[in-house]
């Protein structure tokens, strides 16, 4: 039986594609994530210690539940299942063959000793798309080492990114490298779901976080180096300290005037129209060699006013502008609970009394098929029962193999 025959009313271009999900933390969640908020019945196969997420991602306000893990885990379902145990790898292979796809971040030896290789979960469906997302790629001499985002941040450039920009080696204030990975882990499954329509046969896929972040930076910073050794690598535009939100009379703006219409405009916005014939100003070339003093011009001229001000008259010039938000008033931000991404859920406590709290929504829409209604994260285990039922699981089995209640790990 299918998965949209299981579950008709999940909408999305995922509809009726199942994944089996048994990643933790970030990394992988972003992945399934994504997928789930497409129309995909995710299964979270939990450890019997659950995902680390939930004790990890903050301080929850009801047990294994953080705040992280809530965000990163909407759309899904949860079954615990100890894939060490006999019982875990006869449940696994019955949900493998019903899946889709399969995605771990196991490294290559746990999934051999777990029987979830590609070769191994194939032999079961030939159809199934397997992702796996590894640290690095297999063929070099990194594979198999473990990793982590900060790891990766350390070693593909983007802690020395801030180094050129801040005059030390500083890691982005969020999992960047996790996040972006998640993403193209998420595109990759999808493009191998189409592939498996034209071909019949599932494929497996890696995904490697070191070298998509590499790619990453270098696509932005390879510059000169480019063309010639020893060539200019960064962005001068990015690689500046004067890349920043500007100071304002009371705050902070955000500008952008990178055509020469918008550079035009922008310099008749602040009264100083000459400028639009200086020779450093009067091309994009122009102003890409003289980068520092065209944002010295931007710098000097936004400390006049305030930030509404200035972005009342940029606006009226057509000219790329925006407040800056600090973490606590972009949740204030009009567009976002205009556009539906941040809401107010509705949850249950322990004394089975409502309590609402901030979440987040898919931002993207599809005219035709639309986004499945968003359901908060799973319990621990929460949709055990349910599952093995789906797979054909009498009660008694269903006792047997459902490990833990669905508060155990909590």
């Amino acid at each position: 039986m299918s998965a949209s025959e299981l579950r008709p009313e999940k909408r999305g271009p995922l509809a009726g594609i199942r994944v089996l999900d048994t990643t933790g933390v970030v990394v992988g969640p972003m992945a399934t994530l994504i997928l789930a908020e497409q129309g995909a019945d995710v299964i979270k196969i939990e450890p019997p210690e659950g995902d680390l997420m939930r004790r990890l991602g903050g301080r929850p306000r009801k047990p294994g539940m953080s705040p992280k893990f809530l965000h990163f885990n909407r759309n899904k379902r949860s079954i615990a299942l100890d894939l060490k145990s006999p019982e875990g790898r006869e449940v696994m292979g019955r949900l493998a063959e019903t899946a889709d796809v399969f995605v771990s971040n196991m490294r290559p030896r746990a999934l051999q000793s777990l029987g979830l290789t590609f070769e191994a979960l194939s032999a079961k469906n030939p159809r199934i798309v397997h992702c796996t997302i590894s640290g690095f790629a297999t063929g070099g001499p990194y594979a198999g080492a473990p990793a982590y985002d900060t790891i990766i941040q350390g070693l593909s450039g983007v802690a020395a990114c801030h180094a050129e920009v801040l005059g030390e080696p500083r890691f982005a204030p969020f999992v960047l490298t996790d996040h972006l990975v998640g993403i193209v882990a998420a595109q990759a499954i999808c493009a191998a779901l189409l592939g498996r329509e034209r071909t019949g046969v599932g494929e497996a896929i890696e995904v490697p976080m070191f070298e998509n972040a590499a790619a990453f930076v270098l696509c932005e910073h390879l510059d000169q180096r480019t063309f010639e050794a020893g060539g200019h690598m960064g962005d001068p535009r990015i690689m500046t300290p004067d890349a920043r939100p500007l100071k304002t009379r009371d705050g902070y703006i955000c500008v952008s005037a990178n055509t020469d219409v918008q550079a035009r405009a922008f310099f008749d916005a602040i009264g100083r129209p000459e400028l639009k014939t200086d020779p450093r100003f009067v091309s994009v070339t122009a102003r890409l060699a003289n980068v520092r003093d065209y944002f010295a011009v931007r710098t000097a001229a936004m400390a006049e006013r305030t930030t509404a001000e200035w972005v009342e008259i940029l606006r009226r010039h057509d000219v790329p502008a925006m407040p800056y938000h600090t973490l606590h008033s972009l949740l204030d931000d009009p567009q976002l609970r205009g556009s539906g991404v941040l809401t107010d859920e509705v949850q249950k406590n322990q004394d089975g009394q409502e309590e609402t709290m901030l979440g987040l929504r898919h931002p993207n829409r599809y005219s035709g098929t639309g986004v499945p209604e968003s359901r908060l994260a799973p319990r621990f285990g929460e949709h055990g029962d349910e599952i093995l039922a789906e797979l054909g699981y009498g009660p008694d089995d269903r006792r047997r193999l459902g490990g833990r209640d669905a508060d155990a790990a909590e």
